[in-house]
């Protein structure tokens, strides 16, 4: 079964840092271009970060300088280093192949408060 699941997501303080892991398993997806995306309520999910197999990286305006998106194709993992966090970072994140399919896992819940 081919099954994304997110983890590292959790409460930080503005300014923090957070770093978010994507296992994927069933398949592999090293030779596919991966992607970290985020949603909040009310709003449409949206493409944060996005790196190729041959990890070149694409980044949303919104995070540049502040977010690194990495992978480990030999675990088939695929990592977002998020620092100098900001409320409105607040949001369930997810990774998906980029362009997305259909197969969304549950999420990892980052919020940035005080």
């Amino acid at each position: 079964q081919v099954q994304l699941v997110e983890s590292g997501g959790g409460l930080v303080q503005p300014g923090g840092s957070l770093r978010l892991s994507c296992a994927a398993t069933g398949r592999s997806y090293s030779l596919y271009a991966m992607g970290w995306y985020r949603q909040t309520p009310g709003k449409q999910r949206e493409l944060v970060a996005s790196i190729s197999p041959r990890r070149n990286t694409n980044y949303a305006d919104f995070v540049k300088g502040r977010f690194t998106i990495s992978r480990d194709n030999a675990k088939n993992l695929v990592s977002l280093q998020m620092n100098s966090l900001k409320p409105e970072d607040t949001a369930v994140y997810y990774c998906n192949t980029a362009p997305a399919t259909p197969n969304w896992g549950k999420g990892t819940l980052v919020t940035v408060s005080s």
